[in-house]
């Protein structure tokens, strides 16, 4: 029996997607629910999965542009499973490298010799030694675990060796490269954000001396009774939605000629990824607990990067943070999310001289970008907002009391 596995809808109003790349090989033998091809549309990407168990048939091939609904391939599934086939995503094959000699140079990686039973010579990088000893892997681990390539595999390092030949010879060329269906939309909106807001944006900073002082006082205490790190997200995640419980008009959006102000916090979490800038959603951010912010974002940040996420936690939200500082950005003006009327950049931390009580201290200094749409925020909200952002990240116990301060809460005010 013949059965055909056509191109899934990943939303409403998107009729194109492109069928980025093949996880298995034409006439190959998949097994049911194995994920055979990535399908990027404009929002995510997506997986074609096998529904059955057969010899598959492509019928188109990757990196096309293809209508929702097409067929993309055939599965027989009267056909015989070939002997010595394992059921794996991507046909494997044993590849033994070979020993690469170079001239070592102080940024250029080690050379690390390690004898084992093939006594292979692998070029590794220190970064990459200190993480093999402290999980107490070899090479050997290392290199059974990679015994995978795919024709994506061959692409890049085909890529990387024009690039190191041009370099080498000192040849002038370019390179084209066809823009993904996220990419062109990532770009539309942009653009669009751009020209269709009244953007302006405010800036303030923030000492993040007690935010760093908690995380290294009780780092490992939260990693294990939780299994997540204490990062810096979830501070400024907590401190933005009860920010925007005083200022809730930072949390609203133009629909029209109405503006709309959800009761509750959906925050989007910008994750750069391999196939462009993608902001997943957290959920009902004001009811989470600093542990449930942090793994709720390594979560989606984790299947963003992936290629994993799905469209419904990549839809809606009602304000979005993004950390530029991870790429050592010191300022920037971040670009709305459409239709949200409000970002929240976060950059690098850096070591200052700042005046404290009437004296020069070094504090780490973080500087905080608010972009809102001046259409329906003003500047008493936008600063107003930003200044309570930055209070509560400076004295992190006030997030319990709404931003207030405990005296305050003790005499009533």
């Amino acid at each position: 029996m013949i059965i055909e596995i056509r191109i899934p809808s990943p939303g409403e109003s998107i009729s194109e997607v492109e069928l980025a790349r093949w996880l298995v090989e034409n006439n190959s033998w998949v097994e049911k629910d194995q994920e055979i091809a990535e399908v990027e549309s404009e929002k995510a990407t997506l997986l074609l999965i096998a529904s059955e168990s057969g010899i598959l048939s492509i019928k188109i091939s990757g990196g096309t542009t293809i209508k929702v609904n097409e067929i993309a391939c055939t599965i027989d599934t009267s056909a015989s499973k070939p002997k010595n086939v394992a059921p794996k995503k991507e046909i494997q094959q044993e590849v033994k490298p070979k020993p690469v000699e170079v001239k070592q140079k102080v940024d250029e990686p080690i050379i690390v010799e390690k004898k084992s039973e093939s006594d292979k010579g692998i070029k590794i990088t220190p970064l990459a030694s200190a993480k093999m000893e402290e999980e107490n892997l070899s090479v050997d681990d290392i290199i059974n675990g990679l015994k995978r390539i795919s024709t994506h595999e061959v692409d890049l390092v085909k890529g990387s060796t024009r690039n190191i030949a041009s370099q080498t010879t000192g040849e002038r060329t370019e390179e084209r490269t066809k823009m993904s269906q996220l990419r062109k939309k990532l770009s539309e909106r942009l653009v669009s954000a751009k020209n269709q807001t009244a953007m302006l944006t405010t800036f303030n900073e923030v000492d993040m001396s007690r935010v760093m002082e908690i995380r290294k006082t009780y780092q490992q205490t939260f990693q294990e009774k939780f299994g997540v790190k204490l990062g810096l997200m979830s501070f400024f995640t907590k401190a933005v939605v009860e920010a925007l419980k005083q200022h809730p008009i930072i949390n609203s959006y133009i629909d029209k000629e109405e503006i709309i102000t959800p009761n509750f916090v959906d925050i989007g979490v910008a994750v750069q990824t391999p196939k462009g800038l993608m902001v997943p959603v957290l959920r009902n951010a004001e009811t989470l607990t600093i542990a449930e912010i942090e793994k709720g974002i390594a979560e989606l940040a984790t299947k963003g990067r992936a290629g994993r996420i799905n469209m419904d936690e990549l839809t809606g939200g009602t304000f979005t943070i993004t950390n530029g500082g991870i790429f050592g950005s010191m300022l920037s003006t971040p670009i709305l999310n459409a239709p949200q009327s409000g970002i929240l950049g976060l950059h690098n931390i850096v070591d200052r001289p700042v005046a404290i009580n009437g004296k020069v201290e070094i504090r780490p200094i973080m500087y905080v970008a608010l972009s809102y749409d001046h259409r329906i925020i003003d500047g008493k909200d936008s600063v107003g907002f930003l200044v309570k952002v930055k209070q509560m990240i400076e004295n992190p116990e006030t997030m319990l009391y709404e931003g207030n301060s405990l005296d305050k809460v003790l005499i009533g005010l």
